[in-house]
């Protein structure tokens, strides 16, 4: 299993990559780099940032468009909505979860309202 330090950016870079694809975004550069808390803090709300600045509208109509997705081997091609629905909300939220899961297997006091996020 990969460490915290290594689960927080997969899920940042899922959620990137997938407005990156999907609605065409420019992307920016997000080194891995993190070692501290304050560095994954950080790096969350760049990647809040980057998609709060995006155009909503660039995602309108990109349903059916087709998204190819490079892996180490090979390559995938979705469409707009298979790559949202089935792979990078499923992958966004399996590192969230093993986040908060190495998160409160540390002790940190996390319960199912954390993780849900609608208090």
């Amino acid at each position: 299993m990969m460490t915290l330090v290594q689960q927080v950016p997969r899920a940042s870079d899922t959620a990137r990559l997938a407005a990156v694809r999907v609605a065409q975004v420019d992307n920016i550069a997000m080194p891995d780099r993190e070692t501290t808390f304050e560095d994954l803090q950080a790096r969350i709300n760049a990647t809040l940032s980057f998609l709060k600045a995006g155009p909503r509208a660039a995602f309108e109509g990109r349903e059916d468009t087709a998204v190819v997705a490079k892996f180490g081997d090979g390559e995938r091609i979705f469409t707009g909505r298979s790559y949202l629905l089935g792979f990078s909300l499923p992958n966004f939220f399996f590192h969230v979860t093993t986040a908060y899961d190495l998160l409160r297997h540390l002790g940190v006091p996390l319960g199912k309202v954390d993780f849900l996020s609608w208090r």
